[in-house]
C-alpha cells in the first residue's frame, strides 16, 4: 500500500470522528503494508484534550506492540499535528509522518513552528505534508461550516 491509500484510512478514521460529533480527524499508524493501529479525535467524548487522533493512534499502538518504542513505523494523519501531538511523534521514535492539511493555526509541522526541525533532538522524523491534501482540507472546511451554521 503507498501513501495515498493509508491516508484514505485515516480519511474513514475522520470520518467516523465526523460522526461522533468529534472534530475529523483521523490517523493510522503502518509498518511496511500492515496497518498497527487505527485512530481518530476523541477529546469530546473521552473529556480528555489530549485523545487527539494520533495521540489516539500511538496509545493502541503501544498497547498492540507491547512498547511505546514505535520504531520503523509511519503515521498518517488528515491534519498536521500540533505540537503535542509533534512532541508525542518525536518520543514514539516514529520513523515517517505523512499528513494530509496544513494547520496554519495549531500546526507543529512547519505551520506555526518545526517540532521535528527542533536542534538537539534525539530522534529525527521524516516528515511529508500534502498528501490527499484537498479531500482532507474539505473535510474540516465541511464541519466547521456546518458548526457555524
Amino acid at each position: 500500500m503507498g501513501d495515498e491509500a493509508f491516508m484514505r484510512r485515516a480519511l474513514e478514521q475522520a470520518r467516523a470522528a465526523r460522526a461522533a460529533g468529534e472534530v475529523p480527524v483521523g490517523a493510522v499508524l503502518a509498518r511496511e503494508d500492515e496497518v498497527i493501529a487505527l485512530g481518530a479525535n476523541r477529546p469530546i467524548a473521552s473529556h480528555d484534550p489530549t485523545a487527539h487522533a494520533e495521540i489516539e493512534v500511538l496509545r493502541a499502538a503501544g498497547r498492540s506492540l507491547g512498547s511505546y518504542r514505535l520504531t520503523g513505523t509511519t503515521l498518517y494523519v488528515t491534519l498536521e499535528p500540533c505540537v503535542m501531538c509533534a512532541a508525542a511523534i518525536v518520543h514514539a521514535r516514529v520513523r515517517r509522518l505523512v499528513f494530509g492539511a496544513w494547520d496554519p493555526r495549531a500546526g507543529g509541522a512547519g505551520s506555526i513552528t518545526d517540532v521535528f526541525a527542533l536542534p538537539g533532538l534525539n530522534h529525527r522524523v521524516d516528515v511529508f505534508g500534502g498528501v490527499l491534501m484537498d479531500e482532507c482540507a474539505q473535510l474540516l472546511q465541511e464541519f466547521f461550516a456546518q458548526r457555524r451554521g
